[in-house]
């Protein structure tokens, strides 16, 4: 099957439009890996403390935070949470290793 021709002025605003998506693709990427840097700090002060490495009370506080926030900027509150649900498990999953090396 071949693929139907793209007008000039189309591919022109879809190469802008994919540009603009891959700039906040990286952009996202980076701030993830800041804020893994900040939850990789709280997993060591947790486990020098002595402390359990997930905070549902925090968990659930984040989540509503974050369904609002998404809901006043026209996203998805089910997909912000999914999203935060997902950055979560992995940043519980960094502190159970610092927790617990062996």
């Amino acid at each position: 099957m071949s693929r139907p021709e793209i007008p000039p002025e189309v591919g022109a605003r879809l190469a802008q439009l994919r540009g603009s998506i891959d700039n906040i693709d990286a952009a996202l990427v980076h701030l993830l890996a800041e804020r893994f840097k900040f939850t990789q700090d709280v997993g060591h002060l947790k486990a020098d403390a002595g402390l359990p490495p997930a905070d549902p009370n925090r968990e659930a506080q984040q989540i509503a935070r974050l369904r609002r926030l998404a809901a006043e900027s026209g996203l998805d509150p089910v997909f912000a949470e999914k999203f935060l649900t997902f950055i979560v498990a992995e940043v519980i999953r960094h502190h159970e290793a610092l927790s617990n090396p062996h």
